[in-house]
């Protein structure tokens, strides 16, 4: 366990400063893996994808891991995942990890009540329902241990956008429509989760309370002043203050923020201008899935993510996780800032990873 721990630590030091660029052309020699490290492990484009499992995974996902295409895996979908099955599964997936010397990280939303993976498990209140800073925390708290029971180490929790409107899609899943109440309950949450070993991430950065719909269904564009934007911005503060592991990146597009129309998790100006620079956030982007409508219709859409400034990709289905895999593999070689882009998200990445080993989470003995 030492030893994966020690290796995950010095890798995750490795820091390249990077740039925007196209991805290079994908014919001109043969595709390659980019490598950070010679112990073993997952490459650093492997890092950067999460599998995607809507149920026990088959033989072919399961080789897809010991074959080092996937760093991580998102347990999707509702009502399988009990608490036998989600222990059983957790289990197969890191001993399959495992023969090449490297823990997943595995992720699940556990929002609490409309989003709730594991049926059985707290958050037992929707954010809506929580009266105070207290119970988030309580909430949270419990949450981190019925996770880390069935061997899930992070949690895409909390919602920290704030509706303008009683209307919002966000219903239940928001605290509440007040910036300065919201601000005060992600801190709690996040510290709730994380002073029990689960990696919390606050999402959907810039925030989804101005939004129209829900981006999973439609190509959502949220033309609102950007200093009505950034208003939002006051719970992913208060959340990145106290030491949110993740922030998850929208798929909606802000005009008023990116003049080139482009969805939150494919634009520099709002990844490392506003997350990074102005927040001063740290740790592992995450994007929302890039399976929705305004992210799958952008060409290389792994890469052009990745490029953007996202660290950890995630999609809505396998074989779209498969093909963004691919697609990064095929477009490294090409293109020398991608390549340092995959080492340093892969870093950020092994960084998270020995701060969950460090916390009780997966190793690798």
């Amino acid at each position: 366990m030492r030893r994966a721990l020690a290796g995950l630590a010095a890798v995750a030091a490795v820091a390249v400063v990077t740039a925007c660029v196209k991805p290079g052309p994908t014919n001109s020699e043969p595709a390659k893996e980019t490598r950070a490290t010679t112990l073993g492990g997952f490459s650093d484009t492997a890092e950067t994808v999460m599998g995607t499992l809507v149920g026990p995974p088959s033989a072919r996902f399961l080789a897809r891991i010991r074959n080092g295409k996937m760093g991580g895996v998102v347990l999707l979908g509702n009502g399988w995942l009990t608490r036998d099955t989600a222990t059983t599964v957790t289990a197969e997936l890191q001993r399959t990890a495992c023969t090449r010397g490297e823990p997943l990280l595995v992720a699940v939303d556990q929002e609490g009540g409309l989003v709730r993976r594991l049926f059985w498990a707290p958050p037992t209140e929707a954010p809506a329902e929580m009266t105070g800073t207290a119970v988030a925390q309580e909430q949270a708290t419990e949450t981190a241990a019925a996770l880390h029971s069935v061997g899930i180490d992070v949690d895409f929790a909390p919602v920290v956008d704030t509706p303008s409107s009683t209307h919002s899609f966000l219903g239940s899943r928001a605290f509440s429509r007040s910036r300065s109440r919201n601000a005060g309950m992600a801190r709690a949450f996040v510290e709730g989760l994380q002073a029990n070993g689960v990696a919390a991430t606050a999402k959907h950065f810039p925030g989804l309370g101005l939004a129209s719909g829900n981006t999973d269904h439609g190509r959502i564009v949220i033309g609102s002043a950007a200093w009505k934007v950034r208003e939002g911005l006051l719970p992913f503060h208060s959340a990145i203050q106290a030491g949110v592991k993740l922030v998850m990146l929208s798929t909606a597009i802000y005009p008023n923020l990116d003049g080139e129309d482009r969805p939150a998790a494919f634009s520099p100006p709002i990844v490392h201008g506003l997350l990074r620079k102005q927040l001063g956030f740290q740790g592992v982007t995450v994007t929302d899935s890039l399976t929705a409508p305004a992210a799958d219709r952008i060409p290389h859409t792994a890469s052009r993510a990745m490029l953007a400034g996202s660290d950890l990709l995630i999609f809505g289905a396998e074989s779209a996780s498969e093909r963004g895999y691919a697609t990064l593999v095929a477009d490294a070689p090409g293109s020398p800032r991608l390549e340092a882009r995959l080492t340093q998200a892969a870093a950020r990445i092994r960084a998270l990873k020995a701060w969950l080993a460090a916390h009780s989470g997966a190793t690798c003995s």
